[in-house]
């Protein structure tokens, strides 16, 4: 019976053995959800591209203070959402990721949309939580996009498990008021329509030669 692929720890030891190639195995096997979540929290695809490419690069870097305590996976969403708020810092659109316990006051809701009473689509839901604070967009992208647990979105982002939900709860209270909707009660407990994967209908793939292998 032939073996099954790598896991992602055995590839990371054979990279720092020197195989090389193994890298570039990592880089394919997850390219694409890197790149997904640095899209959701750019908005941007250009950005989106050159905060992957600088996910990957940090990670080529790094690779040997993996220590395998957290999944890889765990390691390479944090060193993606680092990546992400280095280049919104550098737009001047985001604060420095708060490794802190404390949580900012309620941001003021942004102004409905002039389609408040429409059918909201999918790109409504995604230029709205471009308009949710990076911190708790970062959390809301994490386990409401790409299914993770809340546990897992802690360990990614070194914050409290209560801290996770609390910028969830305030996330989804700043991306319901963004599409004119005011949160019914208890309705800030249930999942946004936020998409799939972090997919974005009509959005380039990030397979353009961007990624260093």
């Amino acid at each position: 019976m032939p073996e099954g692929p790598d896991r992602d720890e055995d590839l990371v030891r054979r990279f720092l053995s020197g195989d090389r190639a193994a890298f570039a195995i990592l880089v394919e096997r997850h390219e694409r959800r890197v790149y997904n979540l640095a899209l959701r929290m750019t908005g941007r695809e250009e950005d989106a591209r050159d905060a992957t490419q600088d996910a990957f690069l940090t990670a080529l870097r790094k690779l040997s203070s993996f220590r395998g305590e957290a999944a890889f996976t765990t390691w390479l969403h944090r060193v993606t959402v680092n990546a992400c708020y280095d280049l919104l810092r550098k737009r001047q659109r985001a604060p420095l990721l708060d490794r802190g316990h404390e949580e900012r006051p309620e941001p003021e809701p942004p102004p409905a949309p002039d389609h408040a009473d429409d059918a909201v689509t999918s790109m409504d839901v995604q230029r709205a939580l471009l308009q949710v604070p990076p911190d708790y967009r970062a959390v809301m992208i994490l386990h409401d996009v790409q299914d993770l647990p809340q546990e897992e979105v802690a360990a990614i982002l070194g914050i409290p498990i209560g801290t996770v939900k609390s910028r969830l709860h305030r996330g989804r209270i700043t991306l319901a008021r963004a599409l004119g909707v005011e949160p019914g009660r208890g309705g800030t407990r249930e999942r946004p329509a936020l998409g799939e994967s972090g997919e974005r209908p009509g959005a380039a793939g990030p397979s353009d030669g961007t990624v260093v292998r």
